[in-house]
């Protein structure tokens, strides 16, 4: 059998086809890492008792993909996961998805790897699963693979909320997986060998690629922009934050008996939202300031301090009224009004060309993980979508919601407990 390789090893071994790809990608690779990078693990445990990907400190590059499986066998299925959890597990690592690798193998069948991440590091690739609500049953209430007495409560198609106007295929699917690197081909290379591997079982549905984060889950990260130029998640719940984690990420063993398999997993929101981008720039800086609720420079509150100080939404402002708009962000989705709601985001940035009428199809990919979305999400969804000031500058087309298991155990596959 062919030796395992791992992507480092493909670049010093002298074969005509590593050597090219090597002169190439390895200048990128190194060239300006920021200091943020440096002090990351290059590498992130696939297996653990909570999956990657979550509180994991967000990285640069996404590649989101939802899947529709194209079988009603519950084995096939089961023997996907398992084949998935096996390529997962070695690329998270930097090693190819398959055990041959992608030039090592006979040359009269595909290789089992595809190849473009020779000669590139693992850039800190963590890849999460998801499973989204007809997994269980179909729209139509087929229950394909015996799983329907074990969907979770929560787990549902989202409301379609005030100036939604959503794209079915930009929305749901049957099953998520996010891939975050430092290295956007690292990325992709993750989705399309997995989309690969399950040719006949699954397809792809939708994807989105995303570069720039929109949240930081560290504290050791600084806080990243949003292409309105605004920080953006300044008050995200951190991993640091080990309590508020428990509260409102992880699912709890008592908080769904009828899915247990579920407790120390979470849910996935992904939203795709346009932003339109040339009417927000006319508008004065005052204006945009006021709608955020936040210093478009510092980005702390308006009613002062610094970035991460408590916004005083009584200081009064010009007229009498607040100097924090009750319409603006801030005040919206600020836990004090939501029920001490919080939510841990993994959003992105995405500029995906034109659109018809020649402005950018560009905006953020709004990614949360939270405890339960019937109380950490949907209410303070309606709210922003029927008061919130920035509406007016977003249109929602892709809506989804998933169950994301916990972590894979040693000699398990990724959400065996459902299965089980």
């Amino acid at each position: 059998m062919a030796r395992q390789v791992s992507r480092r090893s493909l670049l010093g071994g002298g074969a005509a086809a590593a050597g090219v790809a090597g002169a190439f990608v390895v200048g990128r690779a190194s060239e300006g890492a920021p200091a943020e990078h440096a002090a990351r693990p290059a590498t992130y445990a696939f297996r653990g008792a909570h999956q990657a990907g979550i509180t994991t400190p967000a990285q640069d590059r996404l590649h989101f993909a939802a899947f529709d499986v194209t079988t009603d066998d519950r084995d096939a299925l089961v023997d996907l996961l398992k084949k998935w959890t096996d390529a997962a597990e070695r690329m998270t690592q930097g090693k190819p998805a398959g055990t041959v690798g992608p030039v090592e193998g006979a040359t009269n069948v595909p290789p089992d790897d595809t190849g473009e991440a020779i000669g590139l590091s693992p850039s800190g690739l963590t890849i999460t699963f998801g499973f989204g609500p007809t997994l269980f049953r179909t729209d139509d209430g087929h229950d394909r693979f015996g799983l329907a007495d074990r969907q979770p409560r929560a787990l549902r198609t989202l409301p379609h909320f005030p100036a939604d106007n959503l794209d079915p295929m930009r929305s749901y699917g049957d099953l998520c997986v996010q891939a975050c690197a430092d290295d956007p081909q690292v990325a992709v290379h993750a989705i399309r060998n997995l989309a690969r591997i399950g040719f006949g079982t699954v397809s792809v549905r939708w994807s989105q690629l995303g570069f720039g984060r929109t949240s930081t889950t560290s504290v050791d990260q600084s806080t990243p922009r949003n292409l309105f130029g605004f920080k953006d998640g300044t008050m995200n719940i951190k991993a640091e934050e080990t309590s508020d984690v428990d509260a409102h990420v992880w699912v709890g063993a008592d908080d769904d008996t009828k899915a247990s398999w579920l407790a120390g997993g979470s849910y996935l929101v992904a939203r795709r939202i346009n932003m339109t981008i040339e009417v927000w720039d006319r508008q004065p800086l005052g204006d945009q300031e006021a709608f955020i609720g936040r210093s478009k420079d510092t980005g702390a509150p308006l009613s002062g301090g610094s970035e991460h100080a408590e916004p005083d939404f009584d200081m009064p402002g010009s007229g009498g009224l607040p100097i924090i708009a009750p319409d603006s962000h801030v005040r919206l989705v600020h836990p004090d009004f939501n029920g001490g709601a919080r939510m841990l985001r993994r959003g992105y940035n995405f500029v995906d060309g034109s659109n018809s009428l020649g402005g950018l199809d560009a905006g953020l990919f709004f990614l949360a993980f939270v405890r339960d979305p019937d109380t950490h999400f949907i209410p303070i969804q309606t709210k922003m979508a029927a008061n919130d000031a920035l509406m007016e500058y977003l249109k929602v087309n892709g809506s989804a919601l998933f169950a994301v298991p916990p972590g894979t155990k040693a000699g398990e596959f990724v959400g065996q407990s459902l299965f089980s």
